[in-house]
């Protein structure tokens, strides 16, 4: 295990080729890093590495420069790379290209990016040509493969980068599914930011005898960074992120978030504000993503409000805070969120908003860093919103005995006179509110009972009754059409039953028989009664 760099002060102590040199000097790289000091040599050797260093340490070149060295004399085939890198978001592989073609650039070597949120159609073109050096996201390079669009079986060289972001992200039975896939007989590189036991275990699988690198101890935060907590309720961090990035101070600023909603809301809500700011996270297509980091980079956005996507390996210059808008859920997420300030030797300042259910993530990332962070009042280091009270200001007369009401920092919103900082309202203790009953209804000056609410049985029992007594009165009907018809006819005068027989119905009447004589006696008519 090599735990102790070389003494190796230039790039020209190590044995690479002149044309990876003279891109060396091309770069105005003069002292390697210790991690590059205890890394090259033994890549060179071709040696499984094992490395563990902090983020912004130069891993990206430790592995870069002895590949670029190895894989100069040869020449690439096409649907077969010869090396491989693994990463595990585009913005990480977007840079370990940019790394390869800086140090690649007098040597006859092609490179190609494979990454997702793209259209796959011009990468499978690209993937049928030669290609010596592959950078792909796992899912992306899986998806090329399944579609018979390369073959991995002339891979020399495997690079795995940032492996503990792999294991968060679930890209282990991924990466686990592509290195079935490459030959027993290669060249493996992991490297990680923390080692935590689940790495070990699987560099046990992946990697033949590895020669342990280990720069810096596991989660150590430089001592470039100032940290510092901001104790507040959730409801308040985003008027107190509102007042940091209104310090001029604040040149770039990087806010990190747990969740993507909540990048997309806070970006809202401090737009409203008039602050520039852009969000950043997995859910927004490549094209977005890509325009918005040169954006960043080239100082045309002040604010970048982001996920973890952003909180590993990008190497941009010139962040000078790091805004924990929510305490990680992971220790380790801490370190690589504060390690995006503080680079190349230039201090940086990391400030965490911590509401009371955070408290204990926060004590386990004092626990990993083994510090305790310093704890900063909200209106440390902001500009206030308001200008302070005039001297001139008439005091307040003294009590002459009146009860007067009492003051506290929610009778004054931010902005107004009374209060001496916008913020003040936010670290006074919160005055507890009780709820004054309604009074009672008076009738001739004596207090009515209060209204009660039948119970169940009552209610059902009422209606049950309502029920009975509109079955035991008939309902009152209107005549119907027909009988109105009947009451409209002439009514008969004799009121005496008609005994007769009921005269059988004929086709024919009276009419046709000539004389009375031959008309039957039921079609007679009765005779008169005789008085």
């Amino acid at each position: 295990m090599s735990n102790r760099p070389s003494t190796i002060t230039s790039f020209d102590q190590f044995r690479l080729s002149e044309p990876v040199q003279r891109a060396i000097r091309d770069a105005r790289f003069t002292t390697p890093t210790p991690v590059q000091q205890a890394a090259i040599p033994l890549a060179i050797e071709r040696r499984d590495i094992l490395a563990t260093a902090q983020t912004g340490t130069g891993k990206t070149a430790a592995f870069t420069l002895p590949m670029i060295d190895r894989l100069a004399g040869g020449r690439a085939r096409a649907r077969m790379p010869r090396a491989l890198i693994l990463e595990p978001v585009r913005e990480l592989a977007l840079q370990v290209q940019e790394q390869v073609n800086l140090f690649s650039a007098h040597v006859n070597l092609s490179s190609e990016l494979f990454i997702g949120g793209i259209n796959i159609g011009p990468q499978i073109r690209r993937a049928a040509q030669p290609v010596d050096v592959m950078i792909a996201t796992p899912g992306r390079l899986l998806d090329l493969f399944d579609r018979g669009a390369l073959l991995l079986i002339g891979v020399e060289i495997l690079v795995i980068d940032e492996a503990d972001r792999m294991l968060d992200m679930g890209f282990i039975p991924d990466i686990e599914s592509i290195v079935a896939k490459l030959p027993v007989r290669r060249q493996t590189m992991m490297l990680s930011a923390t080692m935590p036991p689940e790495i070990g275990r699987i560099a046990k699988r992946f990697l033949q005898r590895p020669a342990r690198v280990s720069v810096a101890p596991p989660a150590a935060t430089t001592e470039l960074v100032d940290q510092s907590v901001i104790h507040c309720r959730a409801g308040d961090k985003d008027r107190i992120l509102r007042t940091l990035l209104g310090n001029p101070a604040i040149e770039s600023a990087l806010v990190f978030c747990n969740r993507k909603r909540t990048v997309d809301e806070l970006v809202r809500t401090l737009r409203r504000d008039r602050i520039q700011v852009e969000p950043l996270h997995g859910d927004m297509a490549q094209p977005v993503r890509l325009k918005t980091m040169e954006a960043f980079r080239g100082g045309e956005i002040r604010a970048l409000v982001a996920t973890d996507v952003a909180g590993r390996g990008l190497d941009v210059r010139g962040i000078s805070h790091v805004l924990n808008y929510d305490v990680p859920t992971q220790p380790e997420d801490y370190v690589h969120h504060i390690g995006r300030t503080g680079r190349a030797g230039t201090p940086g300042t990391s400030i965490t908003l911590a509401a009371s259910a955070e408290r204990e993530h926060l004590e386990a990332i004092e626990k990993l860093i083994n510090l305790k962070i310093r704890v900063q009042r909200a209106d440390e280091g902001a500009t206030p919103a308001v200008s302070p009270p005039a001297a001139d200001t008439p005091e307040a007369k003294p009590n002459s005995g009146k009860r007067t009401k009492r003051t506290t920092s929610l009778d004054h919103p931010p902005g107004s006179d009374s209060s001496s900082h916008p913020l003040e309202h936010i670290l006074a203790p919160a005055v507890p509110r009780h709820r004054t009953p309604p009074a009672r209804q008076r009738r001739n000056g004596i207090a009515a009972a209060p209204k009660r609410t039948p119970t169940w049985s009552e209610t059902v029992g009422k209606a049950r009754r309502r029920h009975q007594d509109a079955d035991a009165e008939p309902a009152k009907r209107g005549p119907s059409r027909k009988s109105y018809r009947r009451s409209q006819t002439t009514p008969n005068l004799n009121t005496s039953p008609d005994k007769r027989p009921a005269a059988a119905r004929t086709s024919r009447g009276s009419k046709f028989f000539r004389d009375s004589e031959h008309v039957p006696a039921f079609l007679r008519s009765p005779p008169a009664p005789s008085e």
